[in-house]
């Protein structure tokens, strides 16, 4: 689930972003209205509203993405941490026996002892 919503959270700020870029300055209207020709697919007027609209429309989308990322991220506890916490002290204040009696410490192979180095004959 929590891949799906990145896709999503994704791909709305991606689409955010080419929207506002899209959208004309309010110094493009001036030009428009002292015989510059706005001539385009939605009229003269058509396109900003479609433009605000579905940019206010994704923005709305892209807060609750990022919402909900954050409350499926906060409940989501099944991964291991990096970080290894050492058992509670026992009341006498050693460790406590770990169940398989193995250490975490790993142990160092027995050192092999020779003659010196081999000959070449």
């Amino acid at each position: 689930m929590q891949t799906a919503l990145l896709i999503i959270h994704i791909s709305t700020a991606i689409g955010v972003i080419v929207l506002v870029l899209m959208q004309q300055g309010k110094g493009a209207d001036a030009g428009a209205a002292f015989g510059g020709a706005s001539q385009t697919v939605f009229g003269s007027r058509g396109s900003s509203n479609f433009l605000t609209r579905t940019t206010a429309v994704l923005a709305t989308v892209f807060f609750i993405t990022s919402l909900s990322i954050n409350y499926v991220a906060g409940h989501n506890r099944e991964q291991p941490s990096v970080i290894k916490t050492t058992p509670p002290l026992q009341p006498d204040g050693s460790l406590p026996a770990t169940s398989s009696g193995a250490s975490d410490v790993p142990s160092v192979p027995p050192a092999t002892t020779t003659d010196g180095p081999p000959s070449t004959k």
